[in-house]
């Protein structure tokens, strides 16, 4: 009877097909945002390129697909802030189930660098962070801010308009190739009339000569009537300005892409700028819908 017994159990373990070992995440870029309370994908990274990552209006089984491969409760990704690992990011709980931001997480921030808030918001990722330096993320000197307002109002000159009062959102220096010259990444506006606002969103570097000039300048007119609350206020606040988000190098050159940051009313946009052959280009854009206004 033993025997039988030994031989059956033999024969079950035999039949047994050894479960495949579970699929690692994909490597993955997040912008941690609301005051540092919130998690949203940006991107996947697929070797030196970034793709779509599973949008808030994704069918639902994917959503839930997505946060339980990457929201588990007490999941860990590094933060990034100044381009290089700053502390981490850990997942309260996942909002799958929720009406608006199905695809975000409710997180937590420890860092002895940064505490996020408003407009000084930061990326997450798990993927390797190249850049072991101590990174660069400050505010300008007088000087720098003096020479890039210069700049600014050249370029609102550039189109018919007298910023005799400039306003920003942020200005921001950072290194994104640690040669030790500062890039400025900044969110400029005008109150053109009543109604009417310039918003202008750059990129700046240092040349040559010593100075700054624009490596990328993107200047969008907005309108009250355009605006879906119809309060040329909440722009004001900081809805559709292009905000800096971090850098990252994701591709390992040893040069960090420059990730932002776009609030509108039912989601948020993200934008990636890489720098190649001397000039900055756009390498990635993606909105993530979160729910109806």
């Amino acid at each position: 009877m033993s025997a039988l017994i030994l031989f059956s159990t033999a024969s079950l373990a035999l039949g047994q097909k050894a479960k495949p070992p579970a699929k690692a995440p994909k490597p993955i870029i997040f912008a941690v945002v609301n005051d540092g309370t919130t998690l949203e994908p940006i991107a996947y990274i697929n070797r030196s390129r970034l793709e779509n990552p599973v949008g808030g209006d994704s069918d639902q089984g994917i959503i839930s697909a997505f946060a339980k491969a990457y929201y588990k409760t007490g999941a860990t990704y590094r933060l990034v802030f100044g381009g290089t690992d700053a502390g981490t990011v850990t997942v309260k709980k996942n909002n799958a189930a929720s009406e608006c931001s199905k695809n975000t997480a409710d997180v937590t921030v420890k860092s002895s660098k940064v505490i996020p808030k408003g407009f000084v918001m930061a990326l997450a990722t798990n993927a390797v962070i190249k850049n072991k330096s101590a990174g660069v993320r400050r505010k300008p000197t007088v000087a720098e801010r003096s020479e890039i307002e210069a700049l600014v109002k050249k370029e609102y000159a550039k189109h018919k308009i007298t910023a005799s009062v400039l306003k920003s959102q942020n200005l921001t220096a950072i290194d994104v190739n640690n040669d030790g010259k500062a890039e400025m990444v900044g969110s400029y506006w005008v109150e053109v009339d009543k109604f009417t606002r310039d918003l202008l969103f750059f990129i700046a570097e240092k040349g040559a000569n010593g100075k700054y000039a624009f490596g990328i300048a993107d200047y969008r007119r907005v309108e009250q009537k355009d605006v879906m609350s119809q309060s040329i206020k909440d722009v004001d606040d900081g809805i559709y300005h292009e905000m800096f988000l971090d850098s990252f190098d994701f591709d390992g050159d040893a040069t960090n892409e420059i990730f932002t940051h776009q609030a509108s009313f039912e989601g948020a946009g993200f934008t990636a700028y890489q720098k190649k052959a001397g000039k900055w280009t756009r390498l990635f854009e993606n909105s993530n819908y979160h729910c109806a206004y």
